[in-house]
This record gives C-alpha cells, sequence and structure tokens, in this order.
C-alpha cells in the first residue's frame, strides 16, 4: 500500500508539472487554409508591438491551400500576420492553438478563427468593422475646423461611442481582458493624435502662437493615463510622441550637427532625450530611440562605421534588454557580420546526402547564396546575371548555393532545374528559414536572394548583397580574385515602384519597422 501511494504521488506530482508547463508555454501551433493559395506566397507572423522585430515564423503554403506551423510568441498580445502583400492584426497568447482560414484574394484582410483563439479575435473583429462603418459617419476634416470647444466635444463623443461598442461586443464575445483593455488604449493612441493633428493645423494655418486651453490639455492627459502601457503596445503612440518632439528635436539637432559630417539622427536624439525629455520614463526613451534607429540608420546601405555606432549605441543607452537583443538581430539581420569574422560553419547536406562543410573551401574565397524557389526574385531576373558572374570569376573562387526551402525534395528540384549549368555546390540547409545556417547568417524570407563573400581563410569578405549588380560586390569580387569585372548594370534586378532599391533591400527597411495597417 505505501508503494502504490508513492506512486500516486508521483504521478501526481507529473501531472501538475505538465499542466504547469502548458500553462507557461509561449508556443502557438497554427494550422488553416487560404482557399486558392499559391505555393509561392508564404505567411508570416511578426509581433505587432514591438521594435525593429523580425518575421517568428515563415509558412510555406501547400497545393491544396493548407498550411501549418508552431513558433514562440514572445509575449501575449497583437500580432501582424501578412500574406500577398496583404496584412492583418491578430490577437495571440501563449499556449495556443490557432486555426485561420481564409480566400486568397482577401486573406487576411478577412479571415475566419477557429479554435481557443476564436473568442479574443471575434471580438477583435467585430471591433474593427464597426470602426470601418463608424469613421463614415464623421466629418472629420469638419470637426478640426472647428473651435475648440466644438472640436473636445465632437472627440469626446467619438470616444463614448467607440468605447460604448467596445463594451458592448466585450459582452456579447467574452475576450479577456488583456484584448479589452487593448482596444480601448488603441482608441486613446488613435484620439491622441487627432488631438495633436488639430493643434498643429490652426498653428499653421497663420497663427504660430495658437495655444489650446487647460480643459484640451487635460483631456489630452486622461487619455496618456497609462503611458508606459500605452509606449509598450502601440507603435502609434510611439509616433505620436515623436510627431510631438518633432519641432524642438529639429532646433536641437540642427544646433548639435553644424559643423559635423559624420553624426547620425540617432545619436542626436539620443542625447536630446537625455537632455531635453527628462521627465520621459525610461522605458518611453528606450522605445522611442529604438524606433529612430530602425527608421533612420538601420538599413541595408549603411557604412560599417554606422553600423558600428549603432552597436555602441544600443549597449549604451538602450536599458531594456528585450528592445536592445530585438535591435541587436535586426542589424545583423540587414547589416550582417563585421567584415573579418570567421564565417560560421553550419550543418548543410547535398543531393545525394553527404554532409558539407563550408570549410571545404579554405584556400579559396567563395561566394555564398541564399535562395529558394518561391522567392520572386530568383528566377529570371537573377539567375542570367548569376550565370554570367560564375563564369567570369569560377576560376579564381568558388560557388556555394544554399537552398533554404521546406524540404530536401523541393530542393532537389529547384536546384536542379533553376540551377541548372550553373558551376557550384548545391546544398540543402534542413528545415529550411529555420536551420542552422539560417539563423546564424541571420537569412530571413525579406533577404532572399543574398550573397555573401567569404575570402580564403574562411573569413567574411563583406555585408550581404540583395543584388548581383551593386558595384560593391563587383568591387569585392575583384579584391578577392585579382580580376577586373566588366562594368555592370547596377539595377539589374526588378525594382520596386521604380525607386531605384533592390526589392530585398526595400523589404528589409520595411522589416526594420513594421507597422500594421490603421484600420480606424
Amino acid at each position: 500500500m505505501p508503494n502504490y501511494k508513492f506512486k500516486m504521488k508521483k504521478y501526481l506530482l507529473l501531472f501538475i508539472i505538465a499542466v504547469f508547463a502548458m500553462s507557461c508555454s509561449k508556443k502557438v501551433e497554427v494550422k488553416g487554409k487560404v482557399t486558392g493559395g499559391s505555393p509561392l506566397e508564404r505567411i508570416e507572423f511578426i509581433e505587432a508591438s514591438g521594435v525593429a522585430t523580425l518575421p517568428l515564423i515563415n509558412i510555406g503554403i501547400n497545393k491544396d491551400g493548407t498550411f501549418a506551423g508552431n513558433f514562440e510568441v514572445p509575449k501575449s498580445g497583437m500580432y501582424m500576420v501578412s500574406y500577398g502583400g496583404k496584412r492583418n492584426l491578430i490577437y495571440l497568447k501563449g499556449g495556443q492553438k490557432l486555426e485561420i482560414s481564409g480566400n486568397a484574394m482577401t486573406f487576411p484582410t478577412e479571415y475566419v478563427i477557429t479554435g481557443d483563439a476564436k473568442k479574443n479575435n471575434d471580438f477583435f473583429t467585430a471591433t474593427q468593422k464597426y470602426l470601418s462603418t463608424y469613421a463614415q459617419t464623421v466629418n472629420m476634416n469638419e470637426l478640426m475646423s472647428k473651435d475648440e470647444k466644438t472640436f473636445l466635444k465632437g472627440i469626446e463623443k467619438v470616444q463614448a461611442d467607440i468605447n460604448k461598442n467596445i463594451d458592448e461586443s466585450a459582452k456579447k464575445f467574452s475576450p479577456d481582458n488583456e484584448v479589452v483593455t487593448w482596444k480601448k488604449n488603441d482608441l486613446s493612441s488613435t484620439l491622441l493624435t487627432i488631438l495633436n493633428q488639430y493643434e498643429l493645423s490652426h498653428k499653421q494655418m497663420g497663427n504660430p502662437s495658437f495655444k489650446v486651453t487647460k480643459a484640451f490639455t487635460d483631456f489630452s492627459n486622461k487619455l496618456e493615463e497609462n503611458k508606459d502601457v500605452l509606449v509598450k503596445e502601440h507603435p502609434l503612440y510611439r509616433e505620436y510622441l515623436l510627431t510631438k518632439m518633432s519641432p524642438d528635436f529639429q532646433k536641437f539637432a540642427q544646433a548639435k550637427s553644424a559643423g559635423k559630417t559624420d553624426v547620425t539622427t540617432s545619436e542626436l536624439f539620443a542625447e536630446y532625450l537625455n537632455k531635453n525629455q527628462k521627465d520621459l520614463s525610461q522605458t518611453a526613451k528606450d522605445y522611442l530611440l529604438a524606433f529612430v534607429m530602425a527608421q533612420s540608420d538601420i538599413h541595408p546601405g549603411a557604412p560599417e562605421k554606422t553600423v558600428e555606432k549603432i552597436k555602441k549605441l544600443i549597449d549604451t543607452d538602450i536599458k531594456d534588454n528585450t528592445i536592445k537583443e530585438d535591435l541587436k538581430k535586426i542589424q545583423f539581420a540587414i547589416n550582417g557580420f563585421k567584415i573579418g569574422e570567421a564565417a560560421p560553419e553550419a550543418a548543410l547536406v547535398k543531393a545525394d546526402g553527404k554532409s558539407y562543410n563550408l570549410s571545404e573551401n579554405k584556400g579559396k574565397p567563395y561566394l555564398l547564396t541564399f535562395y529558394a524557389s518561391w522567392n520572386p526574385y530568383i528566377g529570371e531576373a537573377t539567375v542570367p546575371v548569376l550565370k554570367e558572374v560564375v563564369n567570369f570569376y569560377k576560376s579564381k573562387m568558388n560557388f556555394v548555393f544554399v537552398n533554404v526551402d521546406d524540404t530536401k525534395d523541393q530542393f532537389v528540384k529547384t536546384s536542379s532545374s533553376l540551377l541548372k549549368g550553373i558551376t557550384g555546390t548545391n546544398v540543402y540547409a534542413e528545415n529550411g528559414l529555420n536551420s542552422d545556417i539560417a539563423k546564424k547568417y541571420g537569412v530571413y524570407g525579406f533577404k532572399l536572394p543574398c550573397f555573401i563573400i567569404v575570402d580564403k581563410d574562411g573569413k567574411i569578405a563583406s555585408k550581404p548583397f540583395f543584388n548581383l549588380g551593386d558595384p560593391e560586390l563587383v568591387t569585392v569580387l575583384d579584391k578577392q580574385t585579382g580580376l577586373s569585372a566588366p562594368k555592370v548594370n547596377p539595377n539589374v534586378q526588378l525594382q520596386p515602384g521604380g525607386m531605384g532599391m533592390d526589392p530585398a533591400a526595400a523589404a528589409a527597411q520595411q522589416q526594420a519597422n513594421p507597422q500594421p495597417a490603421q484600420t480606424k
């Protein structure tokens, strides 16, 4: 009998541990179907409230439109789901099983959710639909032109109407309190933005000395009662704070940067926060500085000197460890290794199943190319140029093509067709974008295709390039091989919108500061 009791206690303990582990899990299991979906499109989830956040997962779609995957969420809150150039917000909690579906024409702008994420997102969808309808009943331009008393009365009515709908939707769908609070704080952020626009517009209408009354200020202050919560969870509130500071910061920056040519916006803003915004919480300073870094100084074309300055600034001025790590990850993903660092080894496999090590190239420089069959810029726009590059330099260097498709079968099909006739070593990274090498080299969907040059000693010799026609890439190749390539057109890849930036670089710039679309 004692032995029986011991076993019961043991099993009970194991059960308690299992339940505790489930309750603390940050993993979300996701599956669903995009009717009419294409295997060339991908689904990504990104934390909407973070700073400079990277995709948490990049999921492929099967031929029948189904998809499945799992990923860790940093915290319960709003996330952004993207597909086919469209984005929408979704509320997620760790430990959930998310079942989401829609039609390729409208997903994820419109989606249907089942499973334990349903009640929160039914509430969120209902309130968003109400906002879309309600916005058509309010003539905001007319309201902005009114005197302050009439304007405030109109804004207070807007607040009351929307809060009433939020409360009614909460009763109907029984969502978690956190998502209701998020929605009300989101409304506060929007109203603060409108209040600021009202004040700015009246100053710009020939009355620069225009000042709002105490009633206006009191209303603003009431909306900002939870400042740290707002700045943590709502990018729109961060934009509001930055807009408020903008005139003062511009004066500060002009005075401090006079006669200087190498000072970064982030350095100036960090100094401005410390000297001119002493009443601002450290939390707010961290989020705002991170926002400015991502917007201004973390981008594919940043000089190495700027990259090093931002690294130092992240270490010295950002106090929140989560924000610090997020910034370091996005900077590495976009700017890559420091020149001269050892190229990391990673698990790779050839089509015949034999393992492959990058160190096998030691003694000869090589061009490391990351690609996937679903990436639109590895086909007609890149392959012919890649073939020319390989043919010109192959006598003096090696070429390694790393496939990050979802399966080895897809790698075999892609490498044998897409890279047919191109000299080089074709290898597969097991688990694709979740592979060992993808993590070590900071490879994400928005970086594909990606080209990195490694010297004969196995050290990084270049930043990551996204365009084979980049003159700097040709310069590094010439230096590593001793050859001299003919001049090439720097715009060999398709240019989105005629903006002169290659597709991966444009995506990287957006990735550094993903903002969910406002549906108000």
